[in-house]
Order: C-alpha cells, then sequence, then structure tokens
C-alpha cells in the first residue's frame, strides 16, 4: 500500500508530532499541581529526561504515548500497514529504551510512574489518575502504571497496576 500523501507533507506531519509538552502531560500536570505537587519539568539531570521529576518525593514520572511506546494490549497501540519491518524496529528499540531507563532509575533509588495517553482522555480519568498518583507518592511503593487496558488492579479500585519489585 502506497503512502497517500507525498514525502514532503509527510515529513511535515512526521516533524510536527510533538515529544514534550502533550495533551496529556499538560492535564495531568495541570491536576496535580492543583494537588499542591511541585516538580521540575524534563530534567537533564535525571536518566530518561522524565515528563515529571518530584524531588521531595524522589519520583518520576513519564507520561508515554500508547502508540509510540507500545502500551500492551490498548487499542491505541497499531502498527501502520506500510514499511511493518521499520516501525517494528521502531517500537522495539523504544520499548527497550524505555526498559533501560526505568531500570536504571530504579538502580538509582528513584521512584517511577508510567501514565498511559488512554488513562489520560477525559477529565475523569484524569482526574482520577492524578488521585492515584497523588497516592502513590505520598506512599513508598517504587512503581505504578496506570492504563486503560491491559492491566489488571490490584484492589479492585480503578485501573492501575502497583508493584513494588
Amino acid at each position: 500500500m502506497s503512502d497517500v500523501v507525498d514525502a514532503v507533507t509527510r515529513s511535515r506531519m512526521m516533524a510536527g508530532i510533538k515529544g514534550k509538552n502533550t495533551k496529556p502531560e499538560m492535564a495531568l500536570r495541570r491536576a496535580l499541581h492543583a494537588r499542591g505537587f511541585r516538580y521540575c519539568l524534563h530534567s537533564k539531570k535525571v536518566k530518561g529526561r522524565p515528563d515529571l521529576v518530584l524531588p521531595k518525593h524522589r519520583a518520576v514520572i513519564f507520561v508515554h504515548g500508547c502508540f509510540w511506546h507500545r502500551h500492551e494490549g490498548c487499542r491505541y497501540a497499531t502498527t501502520p500497514a506500510t514499511r511493518v519491518a521499520f516501525w517494528q524496529a521502531k517500537f522495539d528499540a523504544n520499548v527497550a529504551r524505555d526498559s533501560a531507563v526505568r531500570g536504571a532509575l530504579l538502580a538509582a533509588g528513584w521512584r517511577v510512574a508510567t501514565i498511559w495517553e488512554c488513562a489520560l482522555r477525559k477529565p475523569e480519568q484524569i482526574a482520577a489518575a492524578a488521585d492515584q498518583l497523588s497516592t502513590w507518592l505520598l506512599s513508598e511503593t517504587e512503581t505504578l502504571e496506570l492504563g486503560e487496558r491491559g492491566v489488571s488492579p490490584p484492589t479492585g479500585e480503578g485501573e492501575y497496576v502497583s508493584s513494588s519489585s
């Protein structure tokens, strides 16, 4: 299947995809700020340049796009029909990098939360995610993952996975 737009247009479209200050990230930042949490943004001093760094809580938060970071079991983690090998290699590299960064941060004593874009689509989801993050930040749990699909809640409340491994 050929592309529906020419190469120049496709290049311009792909260049317009943001890596920082995305809509889901901005929504989560506003919700956490309203709850009294203060944070640094995209700190170069922390491995992986997390979206949010909360030094007081020794915690970092990544807001991952389901498509680019391959949220397992999510309907938004589709693979383009053209150049499948190229996209698979790109996605595999993203997932490997995410895993390596997460491991390095945990080894360095940081607590790591991953919030998937699908968990921040509606205002009520944003509020629920911010509430769960607030609880996690005040706890001693090492990791937290919030997403719409592909995870099972340990307590029966909300849609998240929390582990201390």
